[in-house]
């Protein structure tokens, strides 16, 4: 049986350059909809945090900002059924050094408080990458790759394709405007060729070898659903 590591923040805000928080977490339909896709598969899915602390939805995600009226109470239906998964995941310290067919991180803002600066997350990072396997990032998760650099500012994801939320998109989250660095900013940064689909908030996925990623929300179902068709695909 395929199975995937899903690692989700552990944030609960995101500490803005002023030194105020902005309430955040995950966001739920970059959770959902990709663990609905992979269960759907027949994949055996682990969901981890740093030190395996309960995740948070971020509240913006269930409202107009994450879809229209029915689609968020489905969503929330979805989340009271996946409780008892959310509400005791593995840590990431717990699943450090095990071997997965793929690893997943969903975004929201939470990536960029926590993930960003989390050693263990980039070990795991670093190991799938360098196994061949995929490891896939989505919207904001891409910051985790912030944590793979070393002190010169080098990260094993340099030079490969990627994208994620672009500051075009970010910058019309008000709190974004006082941030201390933005995703695609950093990403440049660290020398990812970073693509973006120059129209906001329409799906684009990019993959780059063994490396996946999605730019937005819109884009988590066709992210999933290419690993899944490529995993599938591969030999016995």
């Amino acid at each position: 049986m395929t199975s995937v590591l899903m690692v989700l923040t552990a944030a609960a805000h995101w500490t803005l350059k002023d030194g105020s928080t902005h309430p955040t977490g995950f966001w739920a339909e970059e959770f959902l909809v990709p663990y609905r896709v992979f269960s759907d598969a027949g994949w055996d899915i682990t969901v981890a945090t740093p030190g395996g602390v309960r995740p948070t939805v971020d509240e913006t995600s269930l409202g107009v900002m994450g879809g229209l009226p029915h689609t968020n109470r489905r969503r929330r239906e979805e989340l009271e059924r996946l409780a008892p998964v959310l509400d005791h995941p593995a840590s990431l310290g717990e699943v450090a050094g095990r071997e997965f067919d793929v690893v997943f991180y969903p975004g929201g803002h939470g990536p960029m408080e926590d993930l960003a600066y989390d050693a263990t997350s980039a070990g795991i990072l670093t190991a799938q990458l360098e196994s061949g396997r995929p490891v896939a990032l989505l919207c904001h998760s891409p910051a985790a790759v912030v944590a793979t650099a070393d002190d010169a500012g080098r990260t094993p994801f340099a030079g490969y394709r990627m994208t994620g939320l672009s500051n075009r998109e970010e910058l019309g989250t008000p709190a974004a405007r006082k941030a201390t660095w933005l995703l695609e900013d950093k990403l440049i940064e660290l020398g990812i060729n970073y693509d973006r689909n120059p129209v906001p908030f329409r799906p684009h996925v990019v993959r780059d070898r063994n490396v996946y990623s999605g730019q937005n929300p819109q884009s988590s179902e066709d992210l999933a659903r290419l690993i899944v068709a490529e995993v599938n695909s591969q030999p016995e």
